[in-house]
């Protein structure tokens, strides 16, 4: 049974999913939030109708902390092929993961110690717009989910470092960060990231 992670938690990803742990899918689901219905509700822009486009990208650093490749809706794979964006979605519509990022840990780089993954809205819209979000973990082998981290804080920022996968003593781990933040992009996130590698 998946575990629900806690902000600040830290698990080991190949103890949870018992057994070694090759591929693993980093899922990211939201929905747009229900606004206020009837014609009040459309007077004052809350009909709840608006889709909402988040983007999930995975940064990829390396033991000194420094950028080595992004995947994001431009650029869909690495450039050393371990890791592929599913695409971007831009309403959040539908049951299940809205985009999916998988991750070949056996074929990333040992010159990679830190995948971080965040999610940001490139319109600009802002998570109070937001509900039932939500990132997790599969197992890539057997599609059984591994652990799941609520996203569903409301406000007023408009991106959010996720999570961190990262390589501790031979073996790959996960921390739920959950820091909220600001940017169109995770570009827009680096000054955020760094202090957490």
């Amino acid at each position: 049974m998946a575990i629900s992670l806690q902000k600040g938690q830290k698990i080991s990803l190949e103890k949870e999913a018992g057994a070694g742990l090759t591929r693993i899918i980093m899922g990211l689901g939201w929905d747009a939030a229900k606004g206020k219905s009837g014609v009040l509700g459309k007077l004052f822009g809350g009909g709840g109708d608006d889709s909402i486009d988040l983007d999930a990208s995975c940064l990829l650093f390396d033991n000194g902390g420094n950028l080595i490749d992004v995947v994001w809706f431009r650029q869909l794979r690495s450039q050393d092929g371990s890791i592929q964006h599913s695409g971007d979605n831009r309403t959040g519509d539908g049951d299940g993961d809205d985009e999916q990022i998988q991750v070949n840990l056996s074929a990333v780089p040992v010159t990679v110690k830190n995948l971080v993954f965040t999610v940001n809205n490139f319109t600009g819209q802002d998570f109070s717009k937001v509900e039932n979000a939500y990132c997790r973990i599969i197992n890539g082998a057997n599609n059984s989910e591994i652990a799941r981290y609520d996203l569903s804080c409301q406000g007023g920022h408009t991106a959010m470092v996720m999570a961190k996968v990262y390589r501790h003593n031979n073996e790959w781990k996960m921390h739920a960060i959950g820091d909220i933040g600001h940017g169109r992009t995770a570009g827009d996130l680096l000054p955020q990231i760094t202090p957490l590698l």
